[in-house]
């Protein structure tokens, strides 16, 4: 299929938040990242992530945990400072990874407890690898020569040897596809409002975002969990946003998705699995969404893994996957749901 036969990307957001369900479990995580000494030193991330109950509609909500970490990383992505409130034992040993793959494997291997336990934290810093590879995006949207002056710092051929290293990366930069050409790399891919992520009818919906001036990106996530005992399943409701701040005033976002779905209350096992692309940079992306299907008739514990096997590559959106692999946290989340106020 060419170019010209796929319809325009997805530019549209789903934003305001719906309001919190009635006995549900609402988790929102955030990273806000920023430069508060300049493009080329240190970036800033705050991670925080919120867990809580509601009982009857428009209850205020019942904080059944919190967390939140602030790191410093160099513009080659190593970290080189971070602390979490709560503190989190051997958080430090993260100093000198760098965000990427590997930095989960060392999260899982020196925190496995915040995996074991759902534990709100371990999704934000799961989230540093994703953030720390799209948030330079942000200062595309206060220079407009951004893309064309990082190009020129590069040396010879390097520019070319980046763009061949993203091919099958994932399904909307397959061989071939449009995000391949450097031609792509405008303001075009992100001309979608983000919206407010915050519902002015629920306005304790969301944990409190960290705010700054100057270029600043943020990926956020909410989940939504509630039991629908009739029907023996659990109900999910999700998004993921990435987006950037403008020079003047509101938010530009280059990624969002929802994901619905419902989970067999006995087994675990997911029954429907309903992904809507709602802002993507590329005509090709939004592509991904049939090869979910693949992970219906599996056991929500097992998401994370299961992605990995069944999505990786070319066969997946990196985006899409991640708010995938966050669902492994559901069945925790719904534990607590049985719990006294």
């Amino acid at each position: 299929m060419s170019l010209h036969d796929y319809p325009p990307p997805p530019r549209s957001t789903a934003n305001p938040a719906p309001e919190r369900p009635a006995a549900s479990i609402r988790r929102t995580s955030s990273i806000d990242v920023s430069w508060p000494d300049g493009q080329r030193a240190d970036r800033l991330m705050v991670g925080r992530a919120r867990d809580v109950a509601t009982g009857a509609a428009g209850d205020p909500p019942r904080v059944l945990g919190e967390s939140e970490f602030r790191l410093r990383m160099a513009e080659d992505k190593t970290i080189t400072a971070i602390d979490a409130s709560p503190a989190a034992d051997r958080i430090s040993s993260l100093v000198g990874e760098r965000g990427g793959g590997h930095l989960r494997m060392t999260l899982a291997e020196c925190m496995p407890e915040l995996l074991a336990n759902a534990d709100p934290l371990y999704l934000v810093l799961d989230d540093i690898s994703g953030t720390a590879l799209v948030s330079a995006f942000a200062w595309s949207q206060w220079d407009p020569d951004w893309a064309e002056k990082r190009r020129k710092l590069m040396a010879e051929g390097e520019f070319e040897k980046i763009m061949q290293q993203r091919v099958n990366v994932c399904w909307g930069l397959q061989d071939g596809n449009s995000g391949l050409n450097p031609a792509s790399l405008s303001d075009r891919i992100a001309d979608a409002d983000a919206g407010e992520l915050r519902n002015p009818a629920d306005p304790d919906g969301w944990h409190a975002f960290h705010e700054s001036d100057g270029p600043a990106f943020r990926r956020a996530r909410r989940i939504d969990v509630s039991r629908d005992d009739a029907a023996g399943v659990l109900r999910i409701d999700s998004a993921f946003q990435d987006s950037a701040g403008l020079k003047h005033g509101g938010r530009v976002a280059i990624h969002e998705y929802l994901l619905r779905a419902a989970v067999d209350l006995n087994s675990n096992e997911i029954q429907t699995l309903e992904p809507e692309a709602r802002i993507l940079p590329f005509a090709e992306c939004p592509g991904a969404i049939d090869n979910v299907s693949r992970l219906v008739g599996r056991k929500i514990d097992d998401i994370r893994a299961d992605v990995l096997e069944q999505l990786r590559g070319p066969q997946g959106c990196t985006h899409l996957n991640d708010a995938l692999r966050a669902l492994a946290d559901v069945p925790h989340l719904a534990a607590r749901l049985r719990e006294p106020a």
